[in-house]
Parts: structure tokens; sequence; C-alpha cells
């Protein structure tokens, strides 16, 4: 059982990094850093918005609009590391 939590704790941890490359790879784009008809650009810029669309989607509805500022990944990650420091802190340790 621990290793199961084990891999629920690692791809956690991997979502909250999609979330934080989603982020700067929108900003790098916004601001046109990088070329967004570029096909591999193009390509991870959908991968990533095709992973965290469907999280941020639901998170945007009950998140007040700040204008263009869009903190639904700060809400999803600070509730991911709540989830982390649950599994850590009382699950975890109760199970053999």
């Amino acid at each position: 059982m621990r290793a199961i939590l084990d891999v629920i704790l690692v791809v956690l941890n991997l979502y909250v990094w999609v979330l934080i490359i989603s982020a700067v790879f929108s900003w790098l784009y916004a601001f046109n850093v990088i070329n967004g008809s570029n096909q591999v650009v193009a390509t991870i810029g959908n991968a990533l918005h095709q992973l965290t669309d469907p999280v941020l989607s639901r998170v945007r509805r009950y998140v007040p609009s700040f204008g263009t500022v869009d903190i639904s990944p700060i809400v999803v990650i600070l509730g991911i590391f709540l989830i982390q420091r649950i599994i850590a802190y009382y699950i975890y340790p109760n199970v053999m």
C-alpha cells in the first residue's frame, strides 16, 4: 500500500512541475519570446494545454477573475501541496 501512496505522491509532484512549465510557457508565448507558428512550439503548447486545462478550467469556475492575471495554477498547486501533506502526515504513517 505504501508503494501506491509513493506513486501518487510522485504523480502529484510531476503535475506540479507540468503546471509550472505550462505557466512559464504561456508567459513566453504571450510576450512573443517563442515563435507560436513553429510546429514544435505549437505541439508542446498543445500538450501542456491538454494536460492542465481539465483541472484549471474547473478551478477557474470558482476563483474570481483578477483581469489578465490567472491565479488558478497557484490554487491548484496549493491544493496539490495540501493533498501531499495529508498523505504524508496522516495516511502514510498509518499504512503498513
